[in-house]
């Protein structure tokens, strides 16, 4: 895996995603959130965080879509159950995904960092295959963009403590420190 004009290849798909726009400093990547989403929740596979992150959400067709009708975020990649990485955002834009967050000291996270989601939820436990994209994933970014290896690697709930939880209790946070990678204690 390596990152080209802020793309990876190989890639599984390069979704086209218009949830995004210039960041201020677009040198200043320093951070690396992990968040979790499933749509509808709890629900696994069905294509639709893809259509969430691209605008395409069919909002009919389930009564929570209806809840999510006015927001727009996307992340800059998925890993899904398999561990497959869908990319909908070049790395040197500002995706967004953390919403109104700080990190030590330092506000609009967006601003500043690259979102990983992996397809899941805050109680349920992530695949092997996520975690070993997700590892392989993190180590590439921490070498094109070497900011993000001076900082651990944060869940959206350590930036944005009263409004989000995610990955949640689930996610094994050990499985990254084991492999080397620094996160937030």
């Amino acid at each position: 895996m390596q990152i080209v004009n802020h793309w990876l290849q190989p890639c599984d798909k390069k979704w086209v995603s218009t949830h995004y726009n210039l960041r201020p400093d677009p040198r200043d990547i320093s951070l690396i959130i992990i968040h979790n989403i499933s749509l509808p929740p709890g629900v696994f596979g069905t294509g639709c965080i893809q259509d969430f992150f691209c605008g395409n959400l069919a909002y009919h067709c389930h009564p929570y879509f209806e809840t999510l009708r006015d927001i727009r975020i996307a992340s800059h990649v998925l890993i899904d159950r398999a561990g497959k990485i869908e990319q909908f955002v070049p790395f040197d834009r500002r995706a967004w995904h953390a919403g109104e967050s700080i990190f030590r000291g330092r506000e609009n996270c967006n601003d500043f960092s690259i979102g990983i989601e992996l397809e899941g939820t805050d109680d349920l436990s992530y695949e092997i295959e996520q975690y070993d994209a997700l590892i392989v994933l993190i180590k590439v970014l921490q070498v094109v963009y070497p900011k993000t290896a001076q900082y651990p690697v944060v869940g959206h709930c350590d930036v944005a403590p009263h409004r989000k939880t995610d990955p949640g209790a689930a996610f094994d946070w050990q499985k990254l420190q084991q492999s080397g990678i620094k996160i937030e204690v």
